[in-house]
């Protein structure tokens, strides 16, 4: 490759040329041959294209100094128009300090790039998607945004955005919850007699049980995710401002794990005060003097195991399902622009979740089944081990997706609330739209 480039006057280095051999040998032979080369070729210059079309924002199809600078200051990089001027020379062919995409072609074509930061920009997996499941992997922010605390708008925003799209799905939620535990073969509880049983008990007002503390814990649990997210980020040591997929898949699973760890508790009272019968708690302080009285400081933490074991396959699926959606959108669709738009991120994000909350959902169930376990009177204390022994004995396999309809029908309800509610909060805040 390098005899042959150089035949050519395209000189690269060693380093470089390992990188072109390594991202387009599909073969895993360690070799390019001319199939693999063409599909390199033409795989990197329509990314380029994206790039190129992203930078020129007078979209007259070149690109100068001022452009280099604005598009930089999105990336969250502060440099002069002198310091533009000078990328620009390493370009400009015919010495009109600006680009045309022949120029900006010829110059990266062999120049490998394995992370294109505009695009990752355009596709974050942004707070928005927020269903109620509290496992999702953390949003990441530019340099830009940490040192002007844009980011915390950002937080206020989606837990804002979150608290609304929580509450107007707060009945389907607790429908879930109560289908999870009291729902069996003998108990076959459909939708509607569910939600007849909750109204005839408590009156409409019980619908939304135990959505309260649901809300209260978005705050404290969004930011020690946030914060633990930075820290294991700076400790993996990573020299790029956003992680590549695996390295943000283990980063976001233990930053899950650790503010999980921390709001745990407040799980436990959300899931017992949703199945609580009227009068039984005045308030949550009552159900938690309650617990603490009967069942010890160890209740708090029923179900644990199970629920930190149910985010690595919810996160790892979430981002592989919500990474190769995007990907593929990029390879058919994408033409002129490197922004997929606010409808395709929306059905990204839905499905990726969706993918995630069914690879994960017989631990939540099992989870939620030990929460509730001295909520239900007689019940003998059970592992998570012999409760799923006994589902699949007494229910069969379809018995740990018990309440899986309640908990999809409010998935894109919660998304577009929670988009709504989001952009509507991120104007009042200042904060701009990429």
């Amino acid at each position: 490759l390098a005899v042959g480039l150089g035949r050519l006057g395209l000189h690269r280095s060693e380093l470089d040329l390992r990188k072109i051999v390594k991202a387009g040998d599909k073969d895993l032979d360690g070799q390019l041959d001319f199939e693999e080369f063409v599909h390199y070729l033409q795989d990197h210059e329509k990314k380029l294209r994206l790039v190129f079309k992203s930078l020129d924002k007078k979209n007259d199809g070149r690109i100068d100094a001022q452009e280099i600078v604005q598009s930089l200051r999105d990336l969250g990089v502060k440099i002069s128009e002198q310091q533009a001027e000078k990328i620009l020379k390493s370009m400009d062919k015919n010495g009109t300090m600006t680009i045309d995409w022949n120029e900006w072609r010829d110059y990266h074509l062999l120049h490998p790039v394995e992370n294109i930061p505009e695009i990752i920009l355009y596709w974050k997996h942004s707070t928005i998607f927020d269903v109620g499941e509290n496992l999702t992997v953390p949003d990441e922010f530019t340099v830009e945004e940490r040192q002007t605390g844009m980011w915390w708008r950002h937080l206020v925003a989606g837990g804002g955005a979150g608290a609304v799209s929580r509450t107007c799905t707060a009945p389907l939620d607790r429908l879930k919850v109560l289908m999870q535990v009291h729902a069996s073969r003998s108990n076959n509880m459909c939708i509607i007699g569910g939600f007849t049983q909750m109204i005839r008990e408590g009156g409409p007002r019980s619908l939304w049980r135990g959505n309260g503390i649901n809300v209260l814990k978005i705050a404290p649990e969004s930011a020690i995710k946030f914060m633990a997210y930075e820290q294991i980020k700076r400790f993996i040591g990573t020299d790029q401002e956003m992680l590549r997929i695996h390295e943000r898949l283990l980063a976001g699973s233990l930053a899950g794990a650790i503010a999980q760890s921390s709001i745990y508790p407040m799980e436990v009272l959300k899931t017992r005060m949703a199945l609580r019968k009227t009068g039984q708690y005045s308030g949550m302080l009552d159900c938690a003097k309650n617990i603490l009285a009967k069942e010890g400081m160890a209740a708090f933490y029923k179900g644990y195991i199970p629920n930190m074991l149910g985010i690595i396959p919810y996160a790892g699926i979430d981002l592989a399902v919500y990474e190769t959606l995007k990907n593929t959108w990029l390879q058919r669709y994408a033409v002129n622009s490197a922004d997929p738009g606010v409808f395709v991120l929306l059905a990204c994000g839905t499905i990726s979740s969706t993918c995630g909350q069914l690879a994960s959902y017989p631990l939540a169930l099992v989870r939620t089944r030990m929460q509730a376990q001295a909520s239900v009177e007689g019940a003998p204390e059970v592992t998570m081990r012999g409760l799923f022994k006994h589902i699949l004995k007494t229910e069969g396999a379809f018995g740990l997706y018990r309440g899986l309809a309640p908990n999809f029908m409010k998935v894109i309800p919660a998304v577009s609330i929670s988009y709504v509610v989001y952009e509507n909060l991120k104007m009042t805040l200042g904060v701009d739209s990429r």
